[in-house]
């Protein structure tokens, strides 16, 4: 008889595990503008910001109640450079410098989430968007994976294993998508999302696509054609106009399609026992109390709750099937 060495180390090889990946950024930026735009910023008594950390704990512990996972990873971007830069000069240059008052916790933000127990996960020359990519399709083989953002481009990576959550305006507010929400809401697939991007390109990226095609005749095209290739094998039975645009923006159109495409490939890795959640209840407490987050101290009594829960469903489920197993092995 195989003796088990506790929940925690079961849920390592549980088929039921559900990994949180978490787009720091996405929420960092989102905690920072709403609580700022009233000109107040937190501080420490010292007069360190730290308005933007409050704010991502407060989102992260609502997402980790709220989805219940047993895994969580954070992915950070490492820099400004990456390699869509060196294909595309242009690419994110129009973005403005962070404000001074987020820099300093850009690395405050990631003390605490390591304080928490929590793995930081980032690499210089690719954006958190593919660090993302990468751990959910390795995670999402023997897992349930759900990408916590607020950027519609990590559609592209929705998979039978593989969903994406949308924060939407306020808390508690989230849009999850998967195969059939994607295709109900937005009539695309997840590949479609990539090539969409390539005939449209992203004002928010800085790259533009097919100059002259929004994203109705974008939509329009793919719905028709399905992929930039059906529509590049048809181009003659297209309107003269869409033709012409086309055929002049062609290295264009690939290129942004090549941007837009979020890489699965990055040289990173990280286990479900490096990422179990277990959160670090006195670590965690002492950074908060350190920082100053008195209101948050008292929650963390809350999370752990939660953990336990969590625990309880994965090893009850886990528990199903070592009977469901053990029953079949006898009917043969």
């Amino acid at each position: 008889m195989t003796e088990l060495n506790g929940p925690m180390e079961t849920m390592k090889d549980s088929p039921n595990n559900r990994v949180l990946i978490v787009d720091g950024m996405a929420l960092l930026f989102r905690a920072f503008y709403g609580t700022s735009y009233t000109g107040y910023i937190r501080k420490t008594k010292a007069g360190l910001p730290t308005n933007a950390v409050y704010g991502f704990i407060q989102y992260f512990f609502d997402a980790v109640q709220t989805f219940k996972p047993t895994h969580v990873i954070c992915c950070w971007d490492m820099g400004s450079s990456t390699f869509r830069n060196e294909s595309f000069s242009e690419y994110k240059q129009n973005r403005m410098e962070a404000p001074l008052e987020l820099i300093p916790q850009f690395d405050l933000v990631k003390e605490v989430v390591a304080e928490m127990g929590v793995p930081n996960v980032g690499i210089v020359g690719y954006e958190a968007d593919d660090c993302i990519g990468t751990l959910s399709a390795q995670l999402g083989t023997d897992s349930e994976v759900y990408i916590l953002t607020g950027d519609h481009d990590m559609l592209q990576l929705i998979t039978e294993r593989v969903k994406v959550v949308i924060m939407k305006k306020g808390r508690s507010n989230y849009a999850v998508y998967d195969l059939e929400t994607l295709l109900a809401e937005k009539q695309l697939t997840p590949l479609q999302v990539i090539d969409m991007k390539g005939f449209m390109g992203d004002t928010a990226d800085n790259y533009p696509g097919v100059k002259g095609i929004g994203e109705k005749t974008a939509l329009k095209l793919i719905l028709e054609y399905q992929s930039i290739e059906g529509c590049l094998a048809c181009l003659d039975q297209l309107p003269k106009s869409i033709q012409a645009k086309i055929s002049a923006n062609l290295d264009m159109l690939h290129l942004s399609r090549d941007l837009a495409r979020i890489r699965l490939d990055v040289p990173i890795s990280c286990s479900l026992t490096e990422c179990l959640w277990n959160l670090q209840r006195e670590a965690a407490a002492r950074k908060f109390e350190e920082l100053e987050f008195g209101g948050l101290v008292k929650i963390l009594g809350e999370i752990e709750e939660v953990i336990e829960e969590a625990v309880e469903e994965e090893m009850d489920l886990f528990s199903l099937a070592v009977q469901e197993a053990a029953a079949s092995r006898e009917e043969s």
